[in-house]
Formats: structure tokens, C-alpha cells, sequence
């Protein structure tokens, strides 16, 4: 054996190989991006759903009413290791976000992109408003992508390189997948109807992809016994949702125009040409699989009405097969994309092309970052709305009046709720503090009282929403309660003493502000175990 041959396997060269066609630049890109999130993601304060996750953290589970465990678990451990700050909360989001851009740029090369295929689907992902957004806040759909892009890449390579054990890697991640948010079983969903309307329906015929599908459902399977145990409080949730008609409904074409929006308008040409070159290209026709696949998730999530936001995930691997047809072009050579593509043929290195789009995209990418990072404080960002050709999406009715758009917004006026909780609680005697609970309205107030409660002795909170409800009235008779957000009349149907202790300060940028805090005594409905059925909320 040659002295070549045993360099080539050597560990050296394995990283060597990783780092070439401009993978160097694009982990330089992903390590800015998470300096990026790093610095500004203790701007505003916790969100809304923040405290929800951190709250299910605290009360570890194989799933909860409106997720699955994974997103809870993550936090309990940055917590346990990181701390409480705003940037521990988030940061699996941050490092979730910069991942994304090396899957996309490792997507683009699997396509047969070279260096510049490589740096323009990472930019493309860099100024994406919803990628932006899921650095910026923990939640559901923070990984979502990741999961999403490990599968269509393991995808890719089952069928690039003919080798059906790759399917197994792409039943592991969708297992993990449906551990963090059941939508990416609409994603495998979409693969498998791809496969079957290709010829690469043939991979059916291996035990792999059986191997593969055995386990994500193993994977699952905990938290598919726990929602049967539980009887299904995530459909339920939907359900109720649906009949209540909470959700923003849009029709198709502002649907579809809100898309573009997601990954910054300006990207629309390149993932749009990826999408085309999945399902007419020649030399794409292995793949079509994932161009059936994207229209398969668009057609269900619009007829299910769903928020526009849930088919973001899906869209790198879009802009990585579009980056690789425009740098064939561009290059004026023929790569496995470009074939029958529509661009006509240009000269050879047309470098000003490259460097005037990626600066077109920079440009659209530093213009929008003010929508999904607090990069501005509150008062420049409410003046530099009036100057978009058009407002942020609402995507449910009760945000329709926020002042900031929703995700801003829910990061305010949560200490006022709990300094105003606090003032009630300091009124309530010490041989009295043993059985009284402080009730919240929604795991919003709740999880704020958990979380920020804690620096006045506050107790755990009670909440009949969602996941709180399941964690019961924990022993509180329901003799003494400090209620948050009620209407005094309705709290004297149920209690004989009700005292208004006062309303929560005003913040101008919150969402829920002027909160009424009651302290309810002696109540006339038996203990609060028999009343509790009553108070479930889910929706």
C-alpha cells in the first residue's frame, strides 16, 4: 500500500475533507452567528412560553399537554449547568440556529455544490427571519429545523450513494424528532409519499428502511404511552383550538406570500429554483422525493389551517438545492443540478454576480433582523415599523392588539404581575401560607410566578391550563387563594371573601398587562380537589 493511500484515511485528512469547498467559512459564519444570538438575546426579558418550558422542566415527564418532553428536558439541563440567566434559557436555541447553517451548507454539498453553493445557502439561512427568531427564543421550534434537515440529508445520501442503512439514521433523528414536536411526522410523512411516487419507491424493498421506521417509533413510543395514558391531551388541545377558532386563517394566496416572508423575501428566487429543480431537474430525479415531499407538507398545513411558521423547517434544503443550480449557472458548467434549468448560460466566474447577491441578501438580511431579534430597543423598533412596506403576521386573534408584534410582546410585563402577587402574598399570615395557593389564569402567569416568584417565597403556582392542570390543586384546600386575572363577580360565586388587592403596573409593550390580584377565603364550592375537573383549560 502506498504512502498516498494510508495518508487518505488518516484522521487528519477526514478533517481536512470536512473543511473543504468552503466549510472553513461556513462554521466561521455559524461561530458569528452564535456570538450574534449570544450578545442579544438578554435584551427584552422571558417569554411567555419560556416559563411554560421551564416549568415542565421542573416536573420532568415523558410529555406534556401541548409538547412532547424534549424541549423541557434540554432546559432542565442548561439550568442545572448554565444557570437561570436569559442567555442559559436560551442558549440551545442560539447553538440550534448556527447548527442549521453548517446542515444546510452540508446539504448543498451532498447536492454537489462547491464553495460558493456552500456560502450562499449559509447566508441564505443566516438572514432568514424565522431562523433568526428560533436563536432568539426557546421553544419547539428551535430545533425543529435540525431535526427536519438531518433527516432530508440522510435521505440524500441513502439515495445518492445507494446505501439503504442511512434510512436507520433517518428513523433516529425523526424518533428524537417527535420527541421535541409532533410535526415532523407530517415531514416523514411527505418523504414516504415522495418515495412511493418515484422510483426510489424501491427502498421500500430493504429491511433498512423498515429498521429505520422500527426506530423512530421506538423512540416515540414513551411519549405515545403517555399520551394514552393521559388520553390524548394533545388532540384534545387541537381540538379545542379548531372549535374556538383561535388561530389567524389565512387564504391561499396570502398563505403563500406569508412563506416568503419566513426566509426574507429576497431569498424567494433560490428556494423557489430549488423546489423546481427537485421536481423537473434530470439530474435531480433521484431526489424528487423531497420536491413531492415539501408539496405534500404545504397542501396539509394550509388545509389544517395551520400557523404560518410550521412549514419554516422545511426550506433549507430548498436553498441548498437552489444554491447549487445558481452556481452551476453562474460558473457556466454542468453540476448534478444544472441541467434544463431555466437560467440561460453565462460566462464562466461571473464573480460580481456572486458578490452583488450575497450583498443583496446581507442587505435584506440586516434590514429585517430587527423582526426576530431585539437588536432595537422597544421605542426605536415601534418607529422603525412604520417604515415596513408591511406588518409582521398575526397569527392569533387575541395578538391582533398587542403593541409590539407577539413575540415581543410576551416578553413584558411579567415582573409586574408577580411584584403585585408578591404584596398579596405578604398580607396573608404566616400559619395561613401553608394552604394557600397563588392561582394563574394561564401558564403565562404561572410559570412567571415558578420562575420569578421564587425571590419572595412565592409558592408554585397553580393554573387549570394545559400542563398545570394535570399537576393538580397539590394539596391546597381552596380555603385560601390569591387569584390572578378573575372577574371579581365570578369569584363571588365562589368564595365568601373576596379582597382586591390590586392591579398589576401597566407596561405599554406587554401583551397581558393590568393583571387583578384577589385574595379569596372561605369557599363555597367544597375543596378545591371536587372543583378542579372545572377548571381545565386546554386550548
Amino acid at each position: 500500500m502506498s504512502d498516498t493511500s494510508l495518508s487518505s484515511s488518516t484522521p487528519a485528512s477526514k478533517v481536512q475533507s470536512f473543511f473543504a469547498n468552503g466549510m472553513a467559512i461556513v462554521v466561521a459564519i455559524a461561530v458569528a452567528k452564535f456570538i450574534f444570538h449570544c450578545y442579544y438575546n438578554n435584551r427584552y426579558g422571558y417569554f411567555r412560553d419560556e416559563f411554560d418550558y421551564m416549568s415542565c422542566g421542573d416536573h420532568l415527564a415523558w410529555g406534556y399537554v401541548d409538547q412532547p418532553p424534549l424541549i423541557p428536558f434540554l432546559i432542565h439541563i442548561c439550568r442545572a449547568v448554565l444557570g437561570d440567566s436569559l442567555r442559559s434559557v436560551r442558549f440551545v436555541p442560539a447553538l440550534a440556529s448556527s447548527m442549521l447553517v453548517i446542515q444546510v451548507a452540508l446539504i448543498a454539498r451532498a447536492l454537489g455544490g462547491r464553495t460558493y453553493a456552500l456560502l450562499l445557502s449559509a447566508i441564505c439561512v443566516v438572514v432568514a427571519p424565522q431562523y433568526l427568531s428560533n436563536g432568539s427564543l426557546l421553544g419547539t421550534n428551535c430545533l425543529e429545523p435540525n431535526l427536519w434537515m438531518a433527516c432530508a440529508y440522510f435521505a440524500i445520501l441513502a439515495i445518492q450513494r445507494d446505501n439503504p442503512r442511512y434510512w436507520v439514521w433517518f428513523g433516529i433523528f425523526a424518533g428524537i424528532g417527535l420527541e421535541e414536536k409532533y410535526s415532523i411526522a407530517l415531514f416523514g410523512f411527505g418523504i414516504v409519499v415522495g418515495l412511493l411516487l418515484t422510483a426510489q419507491r424501491r427502498a421500500f424493498l430493504s429491511p433498512w428502511m423498515w429498521l429505520g421506521g422500527l426506530a423512530a417509533f421506538l423512540i416515540f413510543l414513551p411519549n405515545l404511552l403517555w399520551n394514552i395514558h393521559n388520553h390524548w391531551p394533545f388532540v384534545q388541545l387541537m381540538h379545542n383550538i379548531r372549535e374556538d377558532g383561535r388561530d389567524v386563517v389565512l387564504p391561499l394566496w396570502a398563505y403563500s406570500l406569508q412563506q416568503t416572508l419566513l426566509v426574507l423575501p429576497l431569498t424567494a428566487p433560490i428556494w423557489i429554483r430549488g423546489l423546481i429543480t427537485f421536481l423537473v431537474s434530470k439530474r435531480f430525479k433521484p431526489y424528487r422525493a423531497l420536491g413531492w415531499c415539501y408539496l405534500v407538507c404545504f397542501t396539509v398545513f394550509f388545509l389544517l389551517h395551520g400557523k404560518i411558521y410550521y412549514l419554516s423547517p422545511v426550506y433549507p434544503m430548498l436553498l441548498a438545492a437552489g444554491a447549487v443550480t445558481i452556481e452551476a449557472k453562474i460558473e457556466g458548467r454542468k453540476s448534478e443540478a444544472s441541467e434544463n434549468d431555466a437560467l440561460p448560460s453565462g460566462p464562466r466566474r461571473l464573480t460580481w454576480l456572486k458578490v452583488t447577491i450575497v450583498i443583496l441578501l446581507l442587505a435584506g438580511g440586516v434590514h429585517a433582523a430587527p423582526l426576530a431579534v431585539p437588536v432595537l430597543t422597544p421605542d426605536h423598533f415601534l418607529a422603525y415599523l412604520k417604515y415596513l412596506p408591511m406588518k409582521p403576521p398575526v397569527m392569533e386573534h387575541g395578538h391582533e392588539k398587542a403593541p409590539l408584534p407577539q413575540w415581543y410582546s410576551d416578553q413584558f410585563g411579567w415582573q409586574e404581575i408577580v411584584d403585585e402577587t408578591a404584596v398579596a402574598w405578604n398580607r396573608i399570615p404566616l400559619s395561613e401560607r401553608p394552604d394557600c395557593g397563588i392561582f394563574g389564569q394561564d401558564y403565562g402567569q404561572a410559570g412567571a410566578i415558578d420562575f420569578l416568584g421564587r425571590r419572595y417565597g412565592l409558592p408554585q403556582a397553580l393554573s387549570g391550563h394545559q400542563t398545570f392542570w394535570l399537576w393538580g390543586p397539590r394539596g391546597y384546600s381552596g380555603n385560601c387563594l390569591i387569584v390572578l386575572g378573575d372577574d371579581r363577580e365570578r369569584l363571588e360565586e365562589l368564595f365568601d371573601h373576596v379582597e382586591y388587592v390590586g392591579t398589576s403596573a401597566d407596561n405599554r409593550y406587554a401583551l397581558e398587562t393590568e393583571i387583578s390580584v384577589y385574595i379569596c377565603r372561605a369557599a363555597k364550592f367544597g375543596t378545591l380537589e371536587k372543583l378542579w375537573p372545572d377548571l381545565k383549560k386546554w386550548r
